[in-house]
């Protein structure tokens, strides 16, 4: 295993721009680490800077604490795993999972490749299909025979770059679990790169949020959730999105296209003086007030049309348009470019409880609790609802968490860290953990 440090990368091609801008970065060993944002964010230039196949314009990359620009991908010890799996197709699943151990001619003999590649192929349920050829398996057979012929480099770091994005919906979610639990079992230090904001959700320990280039946040899934940075983290977290909504700030009140909401202390002081601001509320904070169930104290209620809607069984999404104010449109418009939106129609998205009967065209009676929305500045994006006390709470917990979950793992394999954090068998130090670990 590893630790990755980057410490100020830039990455500019031949026209100056900027494909990658001073990027700072600690990933810890056994670490899964995200990489996301949108089209063009350098998310995939990063991934390849980091293994040798992007040259590295300034800044420093380090791995176990030795900076490594200047090495070649064969001598960084990093395994990735491509979005076209780069299958071999003349060769079997065994010899395509074995193929690096054939090129580090002299260092195992065949009873040891016979060995690693069985162990990695028991691991991605691939025993049956290790004499066949890559073009007569499913699309997810492919990149599990990827994996493995990561997995038997004995690397200390994985890189993934899209590697599900070929796959149709329920084999990305089988993979996804299949990823996850590979990760853990293996406690591997993994960069995945995706595009797929679901993805990055479910597997990160923690996830890069990347736009143009920049480092947005770096946070756990559940602190971009609830306590982004910015308006462009907010917009990009989150299935459906949040909803952002122009509101004009008239003393002690926000006045929202469909309800006026008081706000009082630290939120109010740091609006004193602003006339317009965008208000941010989970499609899933909305609530349908009809069902009866007991509403917190605190709560604001408002009647909206409900232009269309969509049952899911265990959920209901009701879209209400609204027309936006024209001093902020621009500002919205601008950020569902960045979030590569397709410039639909103004509305408000509701992810009501399934038990819902709200229709058509039928006026709704919803609520919400104030103390959940986020209140963003429409110039520079910055949250003023940010609570930065219960982010480093988060962001400890989720550390917490991770830790157990690999120690977990690693005791499910017969190893355990010992006071200096080496890796131990019942026979003593292991070899490699303690050098690496």
């Amino acid at each position: 295993m590893s630790q990755i440090e980057l410490k100020n990368l830039v990455k500019k091609y031949g026209d100056g721009f900027p494909a990658v801008n001073d990027v700072s970065l600690d990933i810890a060993d056994g670490e899964f680490m995200i990489f996301v944002g949108p089209s063009g964010c350098g998310k995939s230039t990063l991934l390849r800077m980091i293994v040798g196949l992007e040259d590295i314009t300034s800044g420093d990359l380090f791995i176990d604490g030795k900076r490594v620009n200047e090495l070649a991908p064969r001598d960084r010890n990093l395994a990735m795993v491509f979005q076209n799996y780069a299958l071999y197709p003349h060769l079997s699943v065994f010899e395509n999972i074995a193929f690096p151990l054939r090129l580090e001619k002299g260092r195992h003999d065949e009873k040891d490749i016979d060995r690693k590649v069985r162990q990695a192929s028991s691991m991605l349920e691939l025993d049956e299909h290790l004499e066949r050829k890559p073009g007569n398996l499913s699309g997810g057979q492919r990149q599990r025979v990827a994996m493995g012929r990561a997995i038997v480099r004995d690397a200390d770091a994985f890189l993934f770059d899209e590697p599900l994005s070929n796959l149709d919906a329920k084999l990305r979610g089988q993979m996804r679990t299949e990823i996850a639990r590979m990760q853990r079992r293996m406690g591997i230090t993994t960069i995945y790169v995706t595009h797929d904001q679901t993805e990055a959700m479910t597997l990160g320990d923690r996830v890069a949020v990347l736009k143009k280039g920049v480092l947005q946040q770096v946070a756990s899934p559940r602190e971009l959730y609830e306590q982004p940075v910015n308006l462009f983290v907010a917009g990009f977290i989150g299935t459906p999105p949040m909803n952002f909504l122009p509101a004009r700030v008239n003393g002690n009140t926000l006045s929202l296209p469909f309800v006026d909401v008081p706000i009082s202390g630290d939120l109010a002081g740091k609006l004193s003086g602003k006339e317009i601001v965008i208000v941010g509320i989970r499609p899933e904070y909305i609530k349908d007030a009809s069902l009866g169930d007991a509403q917190p104290q605190g709560t604001v209620s408002f009647r909206a049309v409900v232009d269309q809607t969509e049952w899911l069984g265990n959920e209901q999404y009701a879209y209400i348009p609204y027309q936006a104010d024209e001093a902020v449109q621009h500002r919205l418009d601008e950020l569902d470019r960045e979030l590569d939106g397709e410039g639909m129609r103004t509305q408000m998205v509701v992810n009501l409880d399934g038990r819902s009967r709200i229709l058509e065209g039928d006026e709704g009676d919803l609520y919400f609790d104030p103390s959940l929305m986020h209140v963003f500045d429409p110039e520079t994006g910055e949250n003023f609802t940010r609570d930065e006390q219960k982010a480093s709470q988060i962001a400890r917990e989720s550390e917490e968490t991770r830790k157990r979950a690999l120690q977990r793992a690693r005791e499910r394999e017969g190893l355990a860290e010992d006071g200096d954090g080496q890796r131990v068998t019942a026979d003593g130090p292991d070899a490699r953990g303690a050098t690496r670990a």
